[in-house]
């Protein structure tokens, strides 16, 4: 049954418990620059993830771990200059908040400060709790990340499905409430069974934004570049791709260039 969608002149964290509340889905969606992060805004996405998938997507990486704080804050500040109304969450990058509390408020303080973003994302469980708390205490809004944590894979080995087994799932669940008692104010679960998923967005009152983690959560994520269809290698069963850029765009740049050697462009109307 659909819900009402309640008008927001400006997403706050307050606003997404309060659309869980209410029974509204929440959306949300990547963008690391000022020019996709404006369209993106301008659509009326609730949030947009700065996420460290700019390591793989617009830098070329196999994983995320080599980004940096720097280069965080870069892609954060050029999202935030073009928002309206989306809240901005933007990721702690490896190795800006893994080695101890005080690190990682040193890391949230720069991309508050720096970027201008309005909250920070971590990944993990009870290993980074002392990390979280030390930020929120400095009152930095924390958006928790459990399933599969990318910054973790040379842990897990692969990409595959998490918190299968019953051992992984009840600590992800216990994780889930530990997130919520410490006081950030959503989740994200990345690639975990669907039921299991639908089970933690029901245990907790914070919004529980999903990845592969099916329809009972209470938003769901993608990555801009996957559903536009601007990759076109990656292609796990959770991704919808709304749109074939990739096609789109190789036959509009073969065009152009077909046009300039053939000196079709530019043409008398298009010079002055």
């Amino acid at each position: 049954m659909s819900v009402a969608k309640k008008e927001y002149k400006r997403i706050t964290v307050k606003s997404l418990v309060d659309m869980k509340s209410r029974g509204e889905k929440i959306s949300m969606l990547t963008a690391y620059d000022y020019t996709m992060a404006k369209i993106v805004d301008g659509a009326g996405i609730d949030v947009i993830l700065v996420g460290d998938s700019a390591s793989n997507v617009m830098a070329g990486h196999e994983t995320t771990l080599p980004i940096t704080l720097d280069q965080m804050i870069y892609h954060a500040s050029s999202v935030v200059r073009a928002i309206d109304r989306s809240l901005v969450v933007v990721d702690l990058p490896f190795g800006s908040y893994q080695s101890d509390p005080k690190e990682a408020l040193r890391s949230a303080i720069r991309i508050m400060k720096e970027s201008g973003g309005h909250a920070v994302k971590m990944e993990g469980g009870k290993e980074v709790k002392e990390s979280i708390k030390r930020i929120l205490n400095a009152g930095i809004p924390v958006m928790g990340h459990l399933g599969l944590t990318p910054q973790s894979i040379y842990k897990f080995g692969t990409y595959t499905v998490r918190a299968k087994e019953e051992q992984e799932a009840q600590q992800l669940k216990e994780d889930a409430l530990m997130l919520e008692k410490a006081g950030c104010f959503g989740i994200v679960l990345e690639k975990i069974p669907a039921v299991l998923a639908k089970e933690v967005a029901e245990s907790v009152s914070i919004p529980v934004i999903g990845i592969g983690a099916g329809d009972g959560v209470d938003g769901q994520v993608l990555v801009l570049h996957d559903m536009l269809g601007m990759t076109h290698e990656f292609n796990p069963r959770f991704l919808r791709r709304y749109m074939n850029l990739y096609e789109d765009m190789t036959t509009a740049i073969s065009q152009y260039v077909k046009d300039v050697k053939s000196l079709d462009f530019p043409n008398d109307s298009e010079q002055y």
